[in-house]
């Protein structure tokens, strides 16, 4: 069944959901984001006999926090129990991607505090993540963060524009690379994700707005160098992620226009240069913001914010994709899916949603089908980010 067809003006609202998750709630405060629910959350405690977690962030503009939501053997979800990061959220949509990241070892928790411009460490104990370093993110509203063995990256969508790098020192500290700030490829990029390749030789960093992706060297002593500016293959470059071959992933919102989005597959090589392998396969679907692969890397998904729905893709050998479904429609998804996130080695697909303030889940086949599992819908109306494990 094919979802519904947007207007021009639903279309619209549909890049708007891709620039702001949430474009019809006003920023929240502290207190007008259910203060006796969230006293609730506070003491509560995570379920020690979990199998992993899933996390996301209020971004309340009086006081960010992330939600942790125990995730049982089958992919089930329980309850979020709330843990403040010390800092403050934007209170409103941040047009972005990994917002919160998990280290290699699962022992740390990265988050963005877009509102104080700093970045949270979380310890993560059997009580949930605790609040371990806060520390300055070297410029306005950081929006991404990235991470390779010690090295941090925060992507700083306000003013200008950076990234700026840090060491992560002995538990957890962040210590800032002296001269790892680099500017974006322009003043007015609108930035979305960063992510370092999988061998650590670089960044990477979506431009929507100047419709480029920016590769940045970085060097054995974490310090980033550049950025090399290069054209995106489609419209509105977005969310990204690279398989295990390297290859990179990217998706195409296309300025939100009704049934055009796309992703595209490149190969990066060790000079940062960027080379289509796939150009804009259609998803079918609008405003393909949010993309996820599957450990394996045989998998490549795009989340759908005006469709409400999910693109699978598989991967090729040579980096290539080919859409799963006919019809673009791998998944149905509730209004608005947003950021994804894959847990336990790829088997569970977790999708926030912007819309409908709702995590849905689902169990990923070996063909890449994607089957719906229950859910938890009363999340708050500006949560950004979404990591698992």
């Amino acid at each position: 069944m094919r979802l519904m067809r947007f207007t021009p003006l639903l279309a619209l609202l549909a890049l708007s959901s891709c620039g702001k998750l949430n474009p019809t709630t006003a920023p929240t405060t502290g207190a007008e984001v259910a203060p006796a629910e969230a006293q609730d959350l506070a003491r509560s405690r995570p379920d020690p006999g979990s199998a992993g977690a899933v996390y996301t962030l209020t971004n309340d503009a009086g006081g960010n926090a992330v939600l942790a939501f125990a995730r049982r053997a089958d992919g089930g979800l329980a309850p979020p129990t709330m843990h403040p990061t010390g800092g403050r959220g934007a209170g409103v949509g941040l047009g972005n991607q990994n917002a919160v990241i998990l280290s290699d070892e699962d022992d740390l928790l990265f988050a963005v505090n877009a509102g104080s411009n700093d970045i949270s460490v979380m310890k993560l104990t059997h009580r949930g993540p605790v609040l371990h370093d806060r520390t300055p993110s070297g410029g306005e509203r950081p929006i991404s963060l990235a991470m390779h063995g010690k090295l941090l990256y925060v992507l700083n969508a306000g003013g200008p524009g950076n990234i700026t790098g840090f060491r992560v020192g002995g538990q957890g500290r962040l210590k800032p690379i002296p001269s790892s700030t680099r500017p974006l490829g322009s003043v007015a990029a609108g930035p979305a994700q960063i992510g370092f390749s999988p061998d650590g030789n670089h960044l990477v960093v979506t431009e929507k707005a100047t419709h480029t992706i920016s590769v940045y060297e970085v060097t054995h002593g974490g310090r980033a160098f550049g950025p090399r500016v290069q054209p995106s293959h489609g419209q509105t470059p977005f969310g990204f992620a690279f398989d295990r071959r390297g290859d990179l992933v990217v998706s195409e919102a296309f300025g939100g226009a009704a049934d055009l989005s796309a992703a595209s597959s490149y190969a990066l090589d060790a000079q940062g240069a960027l080379t289509t392998v796939s150009g804009s396969v259609p998803t079918t679907e609008t405003a393909a913001c949010w993309v996820a692969i599957e450990d394996g890397g045989r998998f490549a998904y795009t989340m759908n914010a005006g469709s409400n729905s999910i693109t699978g893709f598989r991967i090729g050998h040579d980096g290539a994709l080919a859409r799963l479904d006919a019809d673009g429609v791998t998944a149905t998804a509730d209004d608005g899916p947003l950021d994804a996130a894959f847990s336990d080695g790829g088997r569970f697909l977790y999708v926030l949603n912007g819309r409908s303030h709702s995590l849905t889940a689902y169990s990923r086949g070996g063909d890449g089908s994607l089957r719906p599992l229950p859910g938890l819908g009363g999340l708050p109306p500006a949560a950004n980010g979404l990591a698992a494990r």
